[in-house]
């Protein structure tokens, strides 16, 4: 019902809109003709006063007619012919012939060229801002002359082109077509055209030239246009005033035109004489005696907004007013103040309606509050058990002291750490989450791991890492502080490493010719320390599975931390090889791990190799960019040395 209320109430409002336009052009219609003259059309063409058809029915002050004869169907003031005359903007559209010059193959000109045209527009101007001087041609050149104050003035402007190829539809800036400026004021103008080689050589795509005076935004350019201008007469905009008097002046003469009494005198800012226009809150014809008439803006409904209620609009003379309904007192509009109610009793009730509206209101918040906390405590519960929280509490009270040193973090904790983890906080994405810095309350700087979970197979894979670092307490091994199940997506907060990534150091131009051999030696030291820590020194052994060059951190001090153990299996002493699916990165997997299934710690060893291949060429460890023989970084290093070129590829400083 209330989708069926509204469409109801936009459909009210629309016809009120409709009813009001009617209106106000009903009122305009009968104010179009001077008294005593019943014919104010020709054709479909309006012809409001002063302008008329006939003796007596338009305006004649100080010899400036405004008489419109009527041929048929097409109104005229000289040769013009009129399409449409505005009493409010003061503008008269008409049409008006173009200014030809064309020749024959020969070079000889055309019966139908005019060359030179003459425009007398008086008592009207040409109005500057509507209009524009317009030539159109491949051989042409053309003027606009005219005689002001005593003077003789020109403007104009040439255009040629030996071929179309930079002439385009829609473009007129010199190429077949260009445009000129002109003052404000003028009434008698002369166009004269010109061609600077009679249009030979040029002749089958362009044989004529024209000028023009045209409205703006009515003419666009066409490369048709230079074979041949169908539009033989084109729009102009004339601008029209009464006189040549100011408005002070007019005032004392009998014959003012401003009669009525709701119309104003405006004195015009581009041209001699006076113009009429209607006080504001009427509309109509302000020449006409009976043309201002009052608009009941109380009919508006977008005016009567500004009422507190549509019906406290009353209509006055050249305005409206806003009053209150019974029982109230004020202005009537909602601003300043607006209606207050009359009675105590009547704020009393409203005072006890507020009241119990806002208890009742209270009263309703705090229980969706609580039961919206009961909710969100259900479903961390709920989160807990998906992401395997039992599973990781019992895979780490198997681990000795294992519990002492990772934190299990709340949500809020982590929210407020990362500012309820802004994109600007997002420091690394990796192939199993994405990794956040984060500013706990004590002000420690941590990094914030959100797992991508997507199915079961991933959750084991997240525990796997949290059981794997619990394990792990070396200087060179990114340090797990504790983790969060209670999200759908797990998280896992580590000690912040502030310096990257090795691969950022080794592959950016900007960084790789500040890291030193010294630096690089260093890091491969104590990668390899990390490395022979997993595998010999831990409690159970660890094949990391994904040593690479984004997988080992730099701190402030360049010292080299290996992180991201996803992927990373536990292996019993009493073994030597698992049989996996594998997993690792291309370029850095080991060759016989890749055919066999079967990880040994020889596998981290094969990808640390590639690391330091890396920090020895600047090199990515796998690049398409490269050639087939040249695409992995192993490979390529390996045949290098067999043919002899390790210099080749090795770093420039490295190898000086």
């Amino acid at each position: 019902m209330g989708l069926v209320s509204k469409i109801l109430q936009l459909i009210s409002f629309i016809g009120v809109l409709i009813l009001f336009a009617m209106v106000v052009a009903a009122a305009v219609a009968a104010a179009q003709a001077k008294p005593g003259c019943s014919t104010h059309k020709c054709g479909d063409v309006e012809i409001p006063f002063p302008f008329g058809l006939s003796k007596d029915c338009y305006l004649n002050e100080d010899n400036q007619s405004f008489n419109i004869t009527c041929d048929g169907s097409d109104p005229k003031t000289g040769n013009l012919i009129v399409k449409n005359i505005s009493i409010e903007a003061h503008e008269m559209h008409v049409l008006k012939n173009v200014a030809q010059d064309c020749y024959l193959k020969s070079g000889a000109l055309t019966p139908e060229s005019t060359g030179n045209s003459y425009l007398d527009v008086a008592p009207f101007t040409i109005s500057k801002t509507r209009n524009q001087f317009t030539v159109v041609g491949c051989d042409t050149f053309a003027f606009f002359r005219w005689y002001q104050n005593g003077e003789n003035y020109s403007t104009g402007c040439a255009s040629e082109c030996s071929s179309l190829r930079n002439a385009f539809n829609g473009s007129c800036s010199g190429v077949g077509c260009c445009k000129a400026q002109f003052p404000d004021g003028l009434q008698n103008i002369k166009m004269q055209v010109y061609s600077f080689n009679n249009h030979t050589g040029i002749w089958n795509f362009n044989p004529c030239g024209y000028a023009f005076v045209v409205e703006k935004g009515t003419f666009n350019f066409s490369t048709n246009y230079l074979k041949n201008l169908p539009p033989k007469m084109l729009p102009m905009v004339l601008d029209w005033a009464i006189g040549n008097e100011t408005c002070e002046q007019a005032k004392k003469k009998p014959n003012f035109a401003c009669r009525n009494k709701n119309s104003i005198c405006h004195d015009p800012e581009t041209r001699s004489g006076y113009q009429c226009k209607c006080e504001p809150g009427y509309l109509g014809n302000p020449y006409h005696p009976d043309g201002c008439e009052d608009i009941d803006e109380c009919n508006d409904p977008i005016r009567t907004q500004n009422c507190s209620t549509a019906k406290g609009c009353v209509n006055t003379p050249g305005g409206y007013t806003c009053r209150c309904p019974k029982w109230y007192h004020g202005n009537g509009t909602k601003d300043h103040g607006g209606c207050e109610a009359d009675f105590v009793i009547i704020n009393r009730i409203a005072i006890g309606a507020g009241v119990g509206f806002i208890s009742l209101l209270v009263l309703s918040s705090w229980v969706y509050f609580i039961l919206k906390k009961r909710k969100i405590l259900k479903l961390r519960e709920k989160f807990l058990q998906q992401n395997g929280g039992m599973i990781l509490e019992q895979q780490l009270s198997r681990q000795e002291g294992s519990t002492e040193t990772v934190k299990i973090f709340t949500v809020d904790e982590l929210q407020k750490a990362t500012k309820n983890y802004d994109e600007s906080r997002i420091i690394g994405r990796g192939g199993f989450g994405t990794v956040y810095k984060g500013f706990l309350a004590d002000d420690k700087i941590v990094a914030i791991k959100k797992s991508k979970i997507e199915d079961e197979n991933q959750i084991e894979q997240f525990i796997n890492e949290v059981v794997v670092l619990s394990q792990i307490n070396h200087r060179h091994v990114v340090k797990l502080l504790g983790c969060c199940l209670e999200t759908q997506v797990p998280l896992l907060v580590y000690e912040f490493v502030p310096n990257g990534t090795l691969f950022k150091h080794i592959h950016q131009e900007s960084n790789a010719s500040t890291f030193p051999w010294e630096t690089r030696l260093r890091i491969a030291a104590e990668t390899a320390e990390a490395i022979w820590y997993l595998h010999s020194v831990a409690s159970i052994p660890i094949i990391h599975r994904d040593v690479k060059s984004t997988n080992i951190l730099l701190d402030d001090d360049f010292t080299a931390k290996v992180s991201d153990f996803g992927t990373s299996r536990l292996v019993p002493r009493d073994q030597t090889q698992l049989a996996t699916v594998v997993q690792g990165t291309l370029g850095y997997l080991d060759p016989e791990y890749l055919q066999t299934n079967q990880l040994t710690e020889k596998s981290d060893v094969y990808s640390f190799g590639v690391v330091l291949v890396e920090l020895l060429t600047g090199k990515e460890a796998l690049s398409f960019a490269r050639t087939m023989e040249q695409r992995s970084l192993a490979m390529y290093f390996i045949s290098s040395i067999k043919e002899e070129r390790l210099f080749e590829i090795l770093e420039n400083h490295i190898a000086a």
